[in-house]
């Protein structure tokens, strides 16, 4: 990165997005100054204690807050935009939140972005959002349009997206559930073994961020190309690391979960750029002429498939074990190794 000295804001900093980036920049020159905003105080606290670095700098407030966020913009060169209900379940008992916190807050991270002329916003999607079933991946989509619509309107502040799959071990994910089971010696609950998920590290995860904070143009929603495999599989490669024999519950498919996940529609695959290990798609331009949407097509549409997890690279039990087992979850409680150099 060619940046020095600039200064970051993370919203929703203190989540294992936030930790994963300060890992990455705070023993650099790129930031002299990141700023973690989020309504959390004591995670905040935790992570001053932990860290005790003069570049963090602590803003507690809500993105569903306009004036909360637009005080913490000031003076800020690029933002982060994590801050989001991610919970499936609580999201759909809860929608009118997931709106709120979602749609309204990126609204309002944009907004103040571009009121002080923060250089570039970079927002974090998920796989949910393509063709999206539950209140969360539809609070999401929604999210992207906000983001897209307000990229082409701000001269000053370049806005563009990221849209990523399950991050392995991430706070509420599957896997630290699975290995709490297996160690408290309790059935592991599947919903369903053979639905299937997208396997990202949490670097690969801030990897996508990075190369779309360095190349991103204004609308540009950018994908990872990510292996994924069997739900089932995922908890017999935990079982044979953690060299357990827990039995499998299989509960029934949840509130709102899809059999697989799509990190890039049949539309979008249409026009996405292939750039090695990521998938580049450009903002939909076109004005409200309504010929381009009702009188003409696309022919090719109809001969391209859209990019999910039953139709990646699957990994089998093998291969999950080898992407586990560097994960510093794992590294910690089953092998026993040290990841202090880890920040989550």
């Amino acid at each position: 990165m060619k940046i020095k000295n600039k200064t970051l804001l993370i919203t929703g900093g203190t989540g294992s997005f936030g930790n994963a980036v300060l890992q990455r920049f705070l023993n650099t020159d790129h930031f002299s100054e990141i700023r973690i905003f989020s309504r959390d105080e004591k995670k905040q606290d935790d992570m001053r204690t932990t860290i005790k670095n003069s570049k963090l700098k602590f803003y507690i407030g809500d993105v569903r807050n306009y004036d909360s966020i637009e005080r913490a913009t000031r003076g800020v060169d690029y933002i982060f935009h994590a801050a989001a209900l991610k919970q499936v379940p609580s999201c759909e008992f809860f929608p009118l939140e997931a709106t709120r916190t979602n749609v309204f807050g990126t609204q309002n991270v944009i907004d103040a972005a571009a009121f002080n002329k923060v250089k570039k916003v970079i927002c974090l999607s998920t796989d949910k959002a393509a063709y999206p079933i539950n209140a969360m991946g539809i609070s999401k989509a929604l999210m992207e349009k906000v983001a897209v619509a307000a990229s082409r309107n701000n001269p000053d502040t370049t806005v563009c997206l990221t849209r990523y799959g399950n991050v392995m071990a991430s706070r509420g994910s599957v896997i630290p559930l699975f290995l709490k089971q297996i160690q408290e010696g309790n059935p592991i609950t599947i919903t369903d073994p053979s639905m299937t998920r997208f396997l990202m590290s949490l670097e690969e995860a801030v990897e996508l961020v990075l190369f779309a904070f360095e190349h991103g143009n204004a609308g540009d929603l950018f994908v990872n190309k990510a292996p994924a495999g069997k739900i089932g599989d995922l908890a017999q490669a935990l079982k044979e690391l953690c060299q357990a024999d827990n039995e499998i519950n299989i509960i029934g498919t949840r509130h709102g979960e899809k059999l697989y996940e799509t990190l890039c529609t049949r539309e979008e695959m249409l026009k996405a750029e292939d750039m090695g290990e990521f998938y580049r798609i450009p903002a939909d331009n076109r004005d409200l002429n309504y010929a381009q949407y009702f009188s003409e097509g696309e022919e090719a549409a109809s001969d391209i498939e859209d990019y999910n997890s039953h139709n990646t690279k699957q990994e089998n039990v093998e291969g999950m074990k080898r992407l586990l087992s560097n994960l510093p979850l794992i590294k910690k409680q089953v092998f026993n190794e040290d990841v202090s150099q880890y920040l989550n």
